[in-house]
């Protein structure tokens, strides 16, 4: 770069100069581009500018802009009243020309597009940025005619742009929003599309590589996969984006220099691998952080992408940011969940002589844990605890609450060689004043061996659907006795206790109430229907008994639901 002109006293005149990274930001534009102060001198240029002028550096830098470049149609010098672009850049605001004259250093006129905009040399420096390039051609009459890229009108982009809402939108599942995405856009705008994504520790992972083949869509999983670690202060469009700085256009030219970075060598090689021409590159973004880049690119698709297709791309892209933001989150509370509700939920005593299978399915819309719990345990005296409960709520404030209820219970079950009723009882009375829970329901059931070998059930229930006991013949029944208030209401009474034999090759079903409950059905519907069907699967072995009778009754898409089931020897 030149050094600062003298003044007509000898002294050297002050000015901002801008920095190594300004300089190599000029050189990303994929276009002609200079710098001027604001007194309209030129600071620095991109070697596209020095090529396009016939100029270099040297010869242009400290030149007053308008006075060296600036012509007429027929080559004339072109006053500063009458100049478009030095009106605007005095009054500090963006303005473009589709048609305007460069003085080239050959002494002929180039024909040029122009595109200013304010920009920031430094700190309380200010300057403007000025892009040129020839202009479209102009179609010659007597050639066949081109297929173009018709501009979508003001209504198309906002129907985009609302279809791209309420798509996005409507999934919490990452490939779902991503597959979404690239259905939106494909053909519509590009055909090629490419997403990479800033994972969780901040790895950049090529995503998506998706080409539009007529109608069909073609992933190319040899061009995703992960990418180089973002540069700091690299001025080329995708590392710009994946640091939130700005939206950009490219080209197979931007990228033909020396590389910066890793990613830019990746993006040497998408551009020649697929062949785009022009592509747009914004970043995927929340109001929190940077959460990718979308890149669009056209290959096959005539036309190139200009300044003014940028906005709608950032919308889309502002859009799928959010989406992709609220499923990470959604994917993020599920994993808790699920790890939590794998540590809650126990695993099985081995009992000889009984069958037990369990079974939890969370609600799909919820955090795929809740307040349902099973729970089976060797008691002091030999016999088997069986729980079935439900506190309220759907979230991780239920299950933590249930988990407490879980612990209490079986710490009161163990030490306390009590009827189930009475240690149900305890559990009420501390319920209130030691956790968090407000209500709940629970039927808590102990099995063991007689005098005579036969299996005896004895229950007590708290406000809960009853079990089900089906014999191996098909009978099937309620066990509606021992029933009793649910948990938390405060009133202090005293609970029932219930016995019954269970006949050998029998199954005794225990449930929350998501197992009955149905949309325009009541309870006794549902009772109805899971009696229906319990019954006739009692033949089937208890795996696929449980796995049946919940496919037939367990309405999809609802309530979360626990089952428990204990089937006896013959």
């Amino acid at each position: 770069m030149a050094e600062p002109e003298r003044t007509q006293t000898g002294q050297r005149e002050t000015r901002a100069v801008p920095s190594a990274g300004s300089a190599c930001a000029l050189e990303a534009i994929g276009a002609g581009a200079y710098v001027v102060d604001e007194q309209g001198r030129i600071l620095a240029v991109n070697s596209s500018a020095e090529r396009m002028l016939g100029r270099s550096a040297g010869e242009l830098v400290g030149h007053d802009a308008h006075d060296l470049l600036h012509r007429g149609p027929e080559g004339q010098v072109l006053p500063a009243t009458r100049c478009r672009m030095r009106q605007a850049f005095h009054a500090g605001r963006p303005a473009q020309a589709d048609t305007d004259h460069f003085a080239h250093a050959d002494g002929s006129v180039l024909t040029i597009s122009w595109l200013i905009s304010p920009y920031t040399l430094g700190p309380g420096e200010s300057g403007t940025l000025v892009v040129f390039h020839p202009p479209e051609p102009v179609p010659d009459p007597g050639a066949l005619p081109q297929p173009a890229v018709e501009p979508l009108t003001e209504l198309e982009r906002l129907a985009l742009l609302a279809e791209t809402t309420t798509q996005l939108t409507s999934t919490l599942e990452v490939d779902e929003t991503l597959r979404r995405l690239v259905t939106l856009v494909l053909p519509r705008l590009a055909d090629w599309v490419v997403i990479d994504l800033i994972t969780e520790r901040d790895e950049v992972w090529r995503t998506a590589v998706v080409q539009a083949d007529g109608d069909r869509l073609m992933y190319h999983e040899d061009l995703q996969g992960p990418m180089p670690p973002v540069p700091e202060e690299s001025p080329m469009p995708l590392s710009r984006a994946l640091r939130g700085v700005a939206s950009t256009l490219a080209g197979p030219e931007t990228y033909h220099g020396p590389p910066d970075s890793g990613i830019a060598v990746e993006q040497r090689r998408l551009f020649d691998v697929t062949g785009i021409h022009s592509a747009a590159i914004a970043p995927i973004r929340t109001a929190r952080e940077v959460l990718g880049a979308l890149t669009l690119g056209r290959a096959e698709k005539p036309g190139n992408f200009t300044g003014t297709d940028l906005p709608l791309v950032e919308d889309i892209a502002r859009r799928a940011g959010l989406a992709l933001d609220n499923a990470r989150l959604y994917q993020r509370q599920r994993k808790v969940a699920e790890t939590m509700q794998n540590h809650l939920l126990p695993q099985m005593p081995r009992v000889p002589g009984l069958q037990m299978t369990v079974r939890y399915l969370p609600a799909p819309d919820g955090s795929h844990v809740g307040g349902d719990w099973y729970d089976a345990f060797t008691l002091s005296d030999g016999a088997t605890g069986l729980v079935i409960g439900d506190v309220v709520g759907h979230d991780l404030e239920a299950a933590a609450g249930m988990a407490q209820l879980r612990n209490m219970l079986r710490a009161y079950a163990w030490s306390q060689k009590e009827p189930t009723s009475r240690i149900v009882e305890r559990l009420d009375e501390a319920m209130m004043p030691i956790t968090d829970v407000t209500m709940a329901t629970l039927v808590m059931a102990r099995v063991a061996r007689d005098g005579g070998g036969e299996w005896v059930l004895s229950w007590t229930n708290a406000g809960h659907p009853p079990p089900l006991l089906v014999t191996r013949d098909g009978l099937a029944s309620y066990l509606t006795d021992g029933h009793g208030l649910l948990l938390g209401t405060g009133v202090n009474a005293s609970r029932p206790d219930a016995t019954v034999k269970l006949p050998p090759g029998s199954t005794l079903l225990l449930y929350t109430d998501g197992m009955i409950e149905a949309p325009g059905q009541t309870l006794d519907d549902g009772l109805d229907r899971l009696r229906q069907h319990a019954a006739a699967l009692a033949h089937r072995s208890l795996e696929s008994f449980t796995d049946e009778l919940l496919r037939r009754v367990h309405p999809p898409g609802l309530d979360d639901v626990a089952f428990l089931a204990v089937r006896t020897p013959l």
